[in-house]
C-alpha cells in the first residue's frame, strides 16, 4: 500500500485503503462504497488484521442493508448526508443511537435493532456485538469535583494565540526541571486507533476531545473526570476554553461547531458550517472581537478515486459565529465564485472548478489591525487558480477579503493523481499546502511579520498589512508528507519549525535527501535565518509504520521546545541550541487510570499543554500508514 500524506489532511483509514483496492487502480467506475467493500480495512499498526473485532465489508450482513436502505443518500443523493468517508470514521455505538432514537431515527425504524448494528458494522468494520464495555476514567468526589473559578484559562495556544508559547507562570517548569519529568498518571481512549485533540486548561481543569466524540473534563493531578460529554462524530481540534464566558468551543469530524458550559459540560448549541457532505472541521476555532472563527476544510480530496464522481465541488472557507448563540455572522471563501463545469474526464463525468482550498489550519486574529489570518491548502481539480496554497487576510468584523498571497501556484491534487487516474487534474500537483497556523510576530519597533509554514518544506516571512513576501527559507524537501504540518511555535522573535521529511512520498516524484529537513529548525522571524538545526534521530530500527519526522504541533516553554516525532517519541529540546534535553517513548505499554494497559504511537496533529508543573501529550496516530496508539500521557518531575 503506497503512503498517504498530510494531502489527505482528514483522509480515513477505510478510505486510505479504498483509493488503492481493485477497481480504483485500474480506473473501473466503482462507488465509494463499493471501493470498501473490496478492500479489507485495517488499521496501520496492523494489529486490527489480527483483531476479531474487526469485520470483513465483503461478507458483512449490513452489506446488503446499507445498499437498499442508506447508499441512495449517503453517495451523492441527500448533499448533506455524510458520505461513506465519515461514516467509516464514526464510532459505531454512535450510529446505532443515531438509528435508534438520533437524527437517523425515521429512516431506522424500518430497521430491526440487530439490524442496525449490523450496518453500523459494516460501515465501521468493527464489530459490536460481543464488545466489551469501555473502562472509563474515576469520577471525582468531594473537593476534586470543584472547578477554581480563580484559576481562569490564558489566552494561550491555539483559540487564542497560534504562537504556542506558555509563559513561564502558566508553565510553572524550569529547563532544569525537564530532565526529571515522569509519568504521573495516563488514560486509554476506548475503541481508539488515533489521539488527536490538543489539550486544554482552564478553571483547574484539563479539557480534552477523543476519536469517539466524548469530551473529558479531568483532574489534571489524579486523572478523575468531574464530567464526561458525548458528541456526534471524533473531536480533533482543540478544546478552546473562554474565560470571558465559562464556554467551551470546538469542532468535529462532520463539520459541526460547539459550544459547551465548562462547568456542566451541558451543550449549549451545535452548528452545521457547511452543506457540503465531505465538509469537516480540522483546525481550532479562534477567538477575537467577540466572535468566534471557525475553519472548513473536506475530504472531499479523496472522492475522484471514483472516476464516476464529479470532482469538485468544495471550496474552503473561514466562518465567524456569535460566540453566544451560534449564528453565522459571516463566511469568507478561498475560492470566492462556485465551481462550474470545465470539462470532462475519460470516464466522461463532468469536472468542476475551481474547487478545493481548505482551511486546514486555526485562523489567526490580529486585535491591533481587527483582521484574521490562514492559510489555504490545494485545488482540487482543474484550473488551479490563485487561492490555492496561499495565506489571506480577511476583516475580522465583515470577512470582506483585504489582501491574499500565493506561495505555490499551480497546485491541483487529489487522490486520483496517486492511482494513475483520469480524474487527476493536469497539474498532477505538488500538494503543498499551507497546512499550520500562521503567527504574527512582534519585532519591536512597531514592527510586525507573518511567518508561514508550508508543505513545500519553505517558510515564509510576509508583510501583515499588504501580504509582501518580506522572505523565503527552504528547510526541508517537501512533499505530499512533507514540510511542516500541524504548527510551529515562537519565544520572541525566535520561530521554532518542525519538518516531517519523508523518503516515501506515495507518488512518483524525486526524493533528494541531500535536502532532507526532518527534525526541528529555530529560524529568526525578521530575517528568516536559520539558528539552529536539530535533525531527527534515525531511531527506527526497522520498526513497521515508524518514521522519525515531527509532524506534530510543538510547543514553547521559556528555554525549552516540546516535539512529539512520528516514531513515537516525545522530545525536549533546548531553546537556544536544540540539544535534547530529554526524551521519552511513547509506544512501550503502560498501565492506565482505569487499570488496563495502554500504548500510544505516532504522534501527529496536537502539541503539549504545559501547565502547573505538568506536560499533557496525546500519543497515536493511526493513519496514513503511521504507529496506531490511544494514549492521554500526563508527566511532571519526580520529587
Amino acid at each position: 500500500m503506497q503512503r498517504i500524506g498530510r494531502g489527505l489532511a482528514g483522509l480515513s483509514l477505510a478510505v486510505a485503503a479504498a483509493v488503492v483496492g481493485a477497481g480504483a487502480v485500474t480506473g473501473q467506475p466503482v462507488s465509494e462504497s463499493e471501493a470498501l467493500e473490496k478492500t479489507r480495512i485495517r488499521s496501520t499498526d496492523d494489529f486490527q488484521a489480527k483483531d476479531a473485532g474487526a469485520v470483513d465489508p465483503t461478507t458483512a450482513p449490513g452489506k446488503a442493508i446499507f445498499a437498499e436502505h442508506c447508499a441512495v443518500c449517503h453517495e451523492g443523493g441527500v448533499p448533506k448526508a455524510p458520505s461513506p468517508t465519515f461514516l467509516a470514521m464514526m464510532p459505531g455505538d454512535a450510529i446505532v443511537a443515531a438509528l435508534t432514537d438520533g437524527v437517523m431515527k425515521v429512516q431506522g425504524s424500518a430497521l430491526s435493532p440487530a439490524q442496525r448494528v449490523e450496518v453500523a458494522e459494516f460501515v465501521t468494520r468493527r464489530r459490536l456485538s460481543g464488545e466489551a464495555k469501555p473502562k472509563l476514567p474515576p469520577v471525582c468526589k468531594g473537593p476534586q469535583l470543584a472547578f477554581d473559578a480563580k484559576d481562569a484559562p490564558r489566552a494561550v495556544g491555539w483559540g487564542h494565540d497560534n504562537r504556542r508559547f506558555i509563559p513561564a507562570d502558566m508553565a510553572k517548569l524550569s529547563a532544569a526541571d525537564v530532565p526529571r519529568l515522569t509519568l504521573k498518571w495516563a488514560y486509554a481512549f476506548p475503541a481508539a486507533l488515533r489521539a488527536r485533540s490538543q489539550p486544554s486548561y482552564g478553571w483547574g481543569t484539563m479539557f480534552v476531545g477523543s476519536q469517539d466524540g466524548t469530551i473529558y473534563a479531568f483532574d489534571l493531578d489524579s486523572g478523575c473526570t468531574k464530567w464526561t460529554q458525548r458528541v456526534s462524530a471524533e473531536v480533533r481540534t482543540s478544546i478552546v476554553a473562554d474565560a470571558a464566558t465559562k464556554r467551551l468551543y470546538f469542532g468535529d469530524l462532520l463539520g459541526r461547531a460547539y459550544a459547551l458550559d465548562a462547568f456542566t459540560g451541558k451543550v449549549l448549541w451545535s452548528e452545521k458550517l457547511d452543506d457540503h457532505p465531505d465538509a469537516t472541521i480540522t483546525g481550532t476555532p479562534a477567538l477575537g472581537g467577540g466572535l468566534l472563527y471557525v475553519p472548513v476544510s473536506s475530504l472531499e480530496v479523496t472522492q475522484p478515486a471514483d472516476p464516476k464522481y464529479a470532482c469538485c465541488s468544495f471550496r474552503g472557507s473561514v466562518v465567524a459565529l456569535d460566540p453566544a448563540t451560534g449564528a453565522v455572522r459571516w463566511r469568507a471563501y478561498t475560492v470566492p465564485q462556485p465551481p462550474r463545469e470545465q470539462g470532462k474526464n475519460p470516464a466522461g463525468t463532468p469536472i468542476l472548478g475551481p474547487s478545493g482550498a481548505p482551511v486546514w489550519n486555526s485562523p489567526t486574529y490580529d486585535a491591533e489591525k481587527g483582521r484574521v489570518y490562514f492559510g489555504s491548502g490545494e485545488n482540487y481539480s482543474s484550473p488551479a487558480d490563485d487561492n490555492s496554497d496561499a495565506v489571506f487576510a480577511v476583516d475580522a468584523k465583515t470577512g470582506r477579503r483585504l489582501w491574499h498571497t500565493q506561495l505555490t501556484r499551480g497546485d491541483a491534487w487529489n487522490v486520483a493523481c496517486m492511482l494513475g487516474s483520469g480524474s487527476c487534474p493536469k497539474e498532477n500537483g505538488p500538494d503543498h499546502d499551507v497546512a499550520a497556523s500562521t503567527l504574527l510576530i512582534p519585532l519591536g519597533g512597531g514592527r510586525r511579520m507573518l511567518v508561514i509554514g508550508q508543505k513545500s518544506g519553505e517558510a515564509w516571512g510576509l508583510d501583515p498589512d499588504s501580504g509582501r513576501i518580506v522572505w523565503q527559507r527552504q528547510l526541508g524537501h517537501g512533499g505530499t508528507q512533507g514540510g511542516v504540518h500541524f504548527g510551529m511555535a515562537a519565544d520572541g522573535t525566535r520561530v521554532f519549525v518542525p519538518i516531517n521529511d519523508m523518503p516515501d512520498t506515495g507518488d512518483a516524484r524525486v526524493y533528494d535527501a541531500s535536502i532532507r529537513g526532518s527534525g526541528l529548525h529555530a529560524i529568526d522571524a525578521a530575517t528568516g535565518q536559520v539558528i539552529w538545526n536539530a535533525r531527527a534521530p534515525e531511531d527506527c530500527a526497522g520498526r513497521k509504520f515508524c518514521d522519525t519526522g515531527i509532524s506534530a504541533a510543538v510547543t514553547a516553554i521559556p528555554g525549552v521546545v516540546f516535539a512529539g516525532h512520528l516514531d513515537g517519541k516525545f522530545r525536549a529540546y533546548d531553546a537556544a541550541t536544540g540539544k535534547v534535553l530529554w526524551q521519552v517513548d511513547t509506544t512501550r505499554p503502560v498501565p492506565t487510570i482505569t487499570g488496563v494497559e495502554g500504548k500510544g504511537g505516532s504522534m501527529s496533529g496536537p502539541g503539549a499543554l504545559v501547565v502547573d508543573g505538568h506536560v499533557v501529550i496525546n500519543s497515536g496516530y493511526g493513519m496514513y500508514s503511521h504507529m496506531a496508539g490511544n494514549l492521554l500521557m500526563v508527566f511532571a518531575p519526580a520529587r
